[in-house]
């Protein structure tokens, strides 16, 4: 009941006729998601370029208004499978069990064996993954059955895609090497990582066997770089999990294969956070944006700025508006050269009009410094 004045002979029930405010409220379902973003902070803190006048406004705000943490180094890779609750677990079953024809990483010791290129640059070796090159499905598939029929002792190659590559040990080993992002466009020493691994003397005649082939005949011949090894990582069989959170949406199939190895909803990346909240998540989705990791693997502050740009238009500042209507909290976890930053948000921030938000290139200048984010 509603008392109008002061007649209580006037006590009336409430009733409202206008007829949008009418309608029925639909129930909220609170959402509190997990974006993973790799690289989130551009490695070079001097780059002017690429950070000067940056305009981030919706996420300079949420990382104001939030609480932060700084972990230790890691690749996006192991951060998504910390984020999914699979620390140091094989990416290579996962990754595959989220391709296309992903069945068959059910069954035995699965390893990346990525296509990449290798050249020396001031007396050092710099590692080029598919990602940095042309490589069409043909070639792939040429050079993959080439190094079936030549190194069948060994295993089975497998190419999902002309870029991904896999191979199935027919005797499991023990094979240290970094995820292909940790070494993507580095420079590493002249002995590359793995050099005690039973694997390095089938690595090495590898090489010499695909400095020869054919395709690598006609792509040089071509001007294009040559496939003249192979990374190998991640390699185990395909654990089991279990499930964290709501669903995974992401575009990367080693996002997806965590979702599957979890029975989770794997879904395709919402192009906003519109589009997350319309679609059918759950509570708590894990969100993989990893638009920035590319243009830092290959240098390219100018397409990293604008996918930033992008971030803040599409999800940080919509996240920004709808804390405490429809969103419950975020959580953002960033592997960076920093450290695996993460911010907790919580939608009561939203109040706390006195915190104001700084450019992301301050932010990177203290990093580097060593503060907190």
């Amino acid at each position: 009941m509603c008392k109008i004045g002061h007649i209580p002979s006037l006590a009336l029930p409430c009733t409202v006729t206008s007829d949008k405010l009418s309608a029925p409220l639909r129930p909220v379902t609170s959402v509190r998601p997990t974006l993973l973003i790799p690289e989130l902070i551009w490695p070079e803190p001097g780059d002017e370029l690429t950070l000067g006048k940056l305009a981030t406004p919706g996420l300079d705000w949420l990382l104001a208004h939030a609480d932060a943490a700084r972990g230790a180094r890691q690749g996006y890779e192991a951060a998504l499978l910390e984020a999914g609750g699979l620390a140091g677990q094989p990416f290579g079953a996962l990754r595959l069990l989220g391709e296309a024809d992903g069945g068959i990483a059910r069954d035995g010791h699965w390893l990346c064996a990525d296509p990449v290129h290798l050249r020396f640059h001031h007396e050092r070796i710099v590692l080029a993954d598919a990602g940095a090159f042309d490589l069409d499905e043909s070639d792939a598939q040429a050079l993959v059955a080439a190094l079936n029929a030549e190194f069948a002792e060994l295993g089975h190659f497998h190419a999902s895609t002309a870029k991904r590559w896999y191979l199935r040990l027919h005797a499991a080993v023990d094979h240290v090497a970094e995820p292909i992002s940790a070494v993507a466009g580095r420079r590493m020493n002249s002995e590359l990582d793995g050099k005690a691994s039973p694997l390095r003397r089938w690595l090495n005649e590898i090489q010499m066997f695909l400095h020869v082939h054919p395709v690598n005949a006609k792509r040089q011949a071509a001007g294009l770089p040559a496939v003249n090894s192979l990374w190998l990582w991640g390699g185990g069989e395909l654990p089991a999990t279990n499930a964290r959170h709501s669903a995974v949406c992401a575009d990367d199939p080693l996002a997806r294969g965590l979702a599957l190895a979890a029975g989770l909803p794997a879904r395709p990346m919402p192009a906003s956070l519109a589009g997350l909240l319309a679609g059918d998540a759950g509570p708590a989705p894990l969100v993989v944006l990893d638009a920035l990791l590319p243009p830092v693997l290959y240098e390219d502050g100018a397409a990293w700025r604008a996918a930033a740009e992008e971030l803040d238009r599409d999800w940080f500042a919509p996240l920004r508006r709808a804390l405490g209507r429809g969103i419950d909290g975020v959580e953002l976890v960033a592997p960076t050269i920093y450290g695996t930053l993460s911010w907790s948000i919580a939608a009561g921030e939203r109040w706390k009009f006195w915190k104001k938000g700084r450019p992301l290139a301050d932010r990177a200048r203290e990093l580097a410094e060593g503060k907190m984010p």
